[in-house]
């Protein structure tokens, strides 16, 4: 009996050591296989989580087809002649979505000269409560209405969607449409909005994409778009990306196919955290988008379609006023910019407090 234990003991360890040898020989295969492709891009969640429980077990494909409908991706070319895995191309113009929240009569209820549209993710509600206890609650700003709207994807889950419902019957300032929201899509985020834009809010004068972690100051903004020889049509402006180099290794979650986009340098585009622009611009983007295939950098993406159109982004009157990173926070530093990025929105509202004190 006794040597009937250890035999037993032997062939479970042997099998569990075989198993690991196994399991870390497929891991290794899948490594080197799938970091080299779009498809784990596209499974990148790092931001966004909307892999819902029902999809559990299924492989990376199984969720990529079963997260977007089939006339929403297109089987594109292989990347390179070495590997015969595919890349999957979303097609980003908006006509293939639709909204499942919208606020469609907003505009019309509200005639604002200008409108913040705000790419978040669903599960975001910290960062969309700091933007409408700040800069987002400025309704009015030098006799102009403004309004502040968010935009979102899907949430990957039926209480998570109950949640977000609840939101807008509350603030009545969500829209949703029905792509899967991750990172690899804010090509088709930001599509969506000029889509909104262009058939929900065609009378505003001026609009801005805006990241969710910006700080903006709406009053510097304001006297920028009422400046006299700010132009009323075909105006964009923010901060600047020149002669901005593709981004060719497989590796960068900022990756570009030559497939995708052939050229080795962007045309100048506006840095996507936060560009303003003539409304007009929104309809006439989404007309251009059907002729330049979509690439998964939004914000350059919106560059190439202004190309395709003829139109070229304006550097603003005081560059310095659109800035990436302010460092340290100064009071007077932040008193003198339009947008700046932010670390989290708790620092959003410490900053807005400390702004609007009084001197």
């Amino acid at each position: 009996m006794h040597h009937i234990k250890n035999t037993f003991i032997l062939l479970l360890t042997l099998s569990f050591l075989l198993s690991a040898v196994v399991y870390v020989s497929d891991f290794s295969f899948e490594t080197t296989t799938f970091t080299q492709t779009w498809l784990t891009k596209v499974m990148n969640w790092t931001h966004y989580k909307v892999i819902n429980s029902t999809l559990v077990g299924h492989t990376e494909k199984d969720l990529l087809f079963s997260l977007l409908p089939n006339q929403q991706i297109q089987r594109r070319a292989t990347i390179a002649q070495t590997t015969d895995i595919p890349i999957y191309h979303h097609v980003a113009h908006p006509s293939n979505y639709h909204f499942i929240l919208d606020e469609p009569d907003k505009c019309s209820q509200w005639d604002p000269f200008l409108v913040f549209m705000v790419p978040v993710a669903p599960h975001q509600v910290e960062a969309r409560n700091a933007i409408r206890s700040t800069w987002g609650n400025e309704s009015s700003v030098q006799g102009k209405a403004v309004l502040t709207l968010f935009l979102v994807g899907l949430t990957g889950g039926p209480e998570a969607q109950q949640k977000l419902e609840e939101e807008s019957r509350q603030h009545r300032d969500l829209v949703q449409s029905n792509f899967v929201d991750s990172y690899f899509n804010l090509t088709i985020k930001t599509m969506v909005i000029m889509d909104w834009l262009a058939t929900r809010c065609a009378q505003a004068n001026f609009s801005m994409k805006v990241d969710s972690d910006m700080y903006i100051n709406v009053e510097y903004l304001m006297s920028l778009l009422l400046a006299p020889n700010t132009p009323r049509e075909n105006y964009i402006t923010g901060y600047m990306m020149w002669d901005r180099p593709v981004v060719r290794n497989k590796n960068s979650k900022w990756y570009v196919s030559e497939e995708l986009y052939p050229e080795p340098i962007y045309p100048t585009y506006l840095q996507g955290m936060g560009y303003v622009f003539s409304n007009d611009l929104s309809g006439k983007i989404v007309e251009a988008s059907e002729k330049v295939k979509a690439f998964n950098i939004e914000d350059a993406y919106v560059g190439a379609c202004l190309k395709q159109l003829g139109i070229a982004p304006s550097s603003p009157p005081d560059p310095s006023q659109f800035r990436a990173y302010l460092g340290q926070y100064k009071r007077e530093d932040f008193l003198r910019v339009i947008t700046t990025i932010l670390g989290s929105p708790q620092q959003l509202i410490d900053i807005w407090k400390d702004l609007k004190k009084p001197t």
